[in-house]
């Protein structure tokens, strides 16, 4: 299932910035899972992401080789990457990866360059890498006895290599075709060292609680000691640039300090600093939490940031998406609805204005906010589910009001006693009428509404669920006869009508509802009316929610698929963690490991299964899904960043005016399909040659077909003009389009 790199976007956090690099003109910096460099005389940025093919696992090193004009990225896992300038493509080298070793010690750590070589430091060893034919030489085990040892960084210094390992600094002479032998390896100093650099003359090298030694020909003397240790330390212009968690020291190469650059001058003292370079006569700081700063060497009284715009973080936990914007939030709580510790990283907001990010500062000091929900009949009106500090109303991308147990209806958990205050709200859902509907977890009265005239009002939740004291609700949605189903933790899906104040249950259990497991992350109702209800232990469906009102005891189904002729259930025991169902009916089912899952109206087909290696989605634990109805674009937010997916599902238009066909003309190298988009519900399409002959017929199910540009299936067509036509059900109004197949 290979899918064009077109229908991808990535919308990627670059603030947490891991290593750095450079070449003669730019500044190259990795962060968690993405790369991004800036030139220095146009200032242009640009960013290489895992839609472009990059693995979403977790940069430890990035290194620009100059002689041979490639990118090299290492990895936590030992994974290798490299990026040829010229065309953009993309080597994975698996090697290190694939060693007979413990995982937990093949993390690179640091590269460096010597005649065409690249050692490549790790925590097991030294591994030799050869650019120019991208093979991997011998490997060193250079611990006592040939034991494996944790390499922080080697230099070459007067024809040695010389390794800063985490029990001593040992060397041996690089013309030594037998270095494999760690006997060949000298023990220099003793103690557990995190650099070591070859400056000019002098050979530096620092330990690990930030003493500075330099190399007299034969052991390292300590001669200045830092306030903190030093997280990074590399060779640049003749300067050595050492970087502490709050300072960034620039040394000449007679080890005189030039510069000394706090985390306040850059920004304020929160700033936690992680490498520091120059390009030129510009001197570049990556941090933690605030991406790429610069500023001019010889002037270092101002600092620009230098950043991609994105949102805060990667690890976003909820989204929506309206049709001209998409709201991310970061707050969560673990897989028992414990939101501690509470975090604290505001709001975002992407939309064709690029990324707002709303501090903590701006949002009323609300932590961990887990839901952000989109007024349906108002897009510049949202609300924010706070699981600790109670309901954030946003208007016009400014919050104006947190509703708490001062201000509303909403009420704190009473478990802690009289003086804790905790106000959990998730899920939320406007009915057709414009209330707004919240879950509170945690209390008796656990389901609210705020009316439109600003009233609130609440219903007892203690009939229907086994513990109230600890329920919670991961979700809310509101069917056509305004009935309200309520996922929760303990107590399967809830169904509330409120007009004749009835509750009814699906929970565990085949004569209680059929559920897997009374745990429920997501539910989602469809075009069909039916219910989709996705647990920490699989799937099931509601055939039809009006059944609440005729049936006793509700029942909910497994989706029974064949493959290799056995029957069995679809997403048998997977965690869903989110359902979203597209313009046509498809739903595409997030889950906490084994990635997305796109399947037919009916759930009998699997269309799409996304996961980290056959697509760009940079983990297999999703978050959510949301769909914009608009455009059929796919938010999925994963732990490791928030990707999209061009869905090919619109929904349905009110009339034909907004018809149009992608791509056309269809170019010799492209193998995608024809889209016929804008398109109302039940549209009949047919699609023929210039001559009148029927080549590809369809019936649209929402805004969008798609057709393959064969007759039918049997072969695909030859080059020419193709005409389009379109017709309402009802034969009321009729569409022409043509498109040009070029062959």
């Amino acid at each position: 299932m290979a899918q064009g790199k077109l229908s991808w976007q990535g919308y990627f956090s670059f603030n947490e910035v891991k290593d750095i690099s450079e070449s003669t003109t730019a500044v190259i910096a990795a962060s968690e899972n993405a790369l991004f460099s800036r030139n220095v005389t146009t200032n242009i940025l640009k960013s290489i992401t895992t839609v472009d093919g990059l693995s979403g696992q977790t940069i430890s090193a990035v290194y620009y080789s100059e002689a041979f004009k490639k990118t090299i990225v290492g990895y936590e896992n030992g994974l290798m990457i490299l990026i040829n300038d010229a065309d953009g493509s993309m080597l994975k080298v698996v090697d290190i990866i694939n060693k007979q070793l413990p995982a937990n010690t093949k993390k690179i750590n640091h590269f460096m360059e010597n005649n065409g070589l690249i050692y490549v430091s790790c925590d097991f060893g030294i591994v030799q890498f050869n650019l120019k034919t991208s093979q991997f030489g011998d490997t060193y085990f250079i611990g006592d006895n040939g034991a494996e040892i944790s390499v922080k960084q080697t230099a070459m210094f007067n024809g040695f290599i010389f390794a800063a390992t985490s029990s001593g600094i040992r060397k041996a002479d690089s013309a030594n075709a037998n270095l494999v032998d760690f006997s060949q390896w000298s023990i220099v100093n003793g103690g557990d060292w995190s650099s070591v650099e070859a400056l000019d003359t002098e050979l530096i090298a620092i330990n690990s609680s930030g003493y500075i030694h330099r190399f007299n020909s034969n052991v390292f003397v300590g001669f200045l000691q830092l306030p903190q240790a030093a997280i990074d330390a590399r060779v640049k212009n003749h300067n050595l640039f050492v970087t502490t968690a709050n300072t960034v020291y620039v040394y000449n190469n007679q080890m005189v300090l030039n510069r000394q650059i706090t985390n306040a001058q850059v920004l304020d003292n929160s700033l936690n600093f992680s490498c520091a370079t120059a390009v030129g006569d510009q001197i570049f700081i990556g941090t933690k939490e605030k991406g790429l700063f610069v500023s001019s060497l010889n002037n270092v009284t101002v600092f620009e940031n230098s950043t991609p715009s994105g949102p805060v973080r990667n690890n976003i936990f909820s989204v929506d998406a309206g049709s001209n914007v998409l709201w991310a939030v970061y707050g969560d709580y673990d897989a028992v609805y414990n939101p501690y510790p509470l975090d604290s990283y505001g709001i975002s907001r992407f939309n064709a204005s690029g990324w707002l990010n709303i501090p903590y500062s701006d949002v009323f000091d609300a932590k961990s906010i887990t839901r952000i929900y989109i007024n349906p009949n108002n897009e510049k009106q949202v609300y924010a589910g706070s699981f600790f500090s109670g309901l954030l109303k946003i208007e016009n991308d400014v919050p104006t009001l947190l509703y708490n147990e001062k201000n509303s209806g909403l009420e704190s958990i009473t478990t802690e006693g009289p003086n804790y205050i905790d106000v959990r709200i998730n899920a939320t859902a406007f009915d057709k009428t414009g209330n707004l509907w919240v879950t509170n977890s945690r209390i008796n009265n656990g389901l609210k509404v705020l009316k439109t005239n600003g009233q609130w009002g609440s219903y007892s939740m203690a009939a229907i669920s086994e513990d109230v004291g600890e329920e919670n609700y991961s979700s809310i949605v509101i069917d056509r006869n305004n009935v309200k189903w309520i996922g929760t933790y303990k107590t399967g899906v809830v169904g509330f009508n409120e007009s004749t104040n009835t509750f009814k249950k699906m929970t565990f259990g085949a004569d209680a509802g059929n559920l897997p497991i009374a745990d429920v992350r997501a539910i989602a109702l469809d075009i069909k009316n039916q219910l989709w209800i996705g647990t920490t232990k699989g799937l099931r469906v509601l055939s039809n929610v009006s059944s609440f009102q005729s049936e006793s005891q509700l029942k909910a189904n497994p989706i029974i698929i064949t493959e290799d002729n056995l029957a069995q259930e679809l997403l048998y025991e997977q965690f869903v963690t989110s359902i979203a169902v597209d313009g046509a009916n498809n739903k595409w089912i997030g889950t906490a490991d084994s990635g997305v899952f796109m399947v037919s109206p009916n759930g009998q087909e699997t269309k799409y299964h996304f996961t980290i290696n056959n697509s760009p989605l940079p983990s297999n634990y999703v978050n959510d899904i949301k769909i914009n109805g608009r455009t059929g674009e796919v938010f999925i937010a994963t732990s490791k960043g928030l990707v999209s997916f061009g869905g090919i599902s619109t929904d349905a238009n009110e009339d034909l005016s907004n018809v149009y066909v992608y791509p056309n003309p269809v170019r010799p190298n492209y193998t995608g399909t024809v889209k016929v988009a804008g398109l109302i519900d039940k549209a009949n399409v047919k699609i023929t040659d210039i001559e009148g002959n029927l080549v590809y017929e369809v019936t649209s199910s929402g805004g969008t077909i798609e057709w393959d540009t064969t007759a039918f299936g049997r072969y695909k067509v030859a080059s020419g003009v193709y005409m389009v036509f379109i017709s309402a059900q009802d034969g009321g109004e009729t569409k022409v389009k043509k498109v040009m197949i070029i062959r």
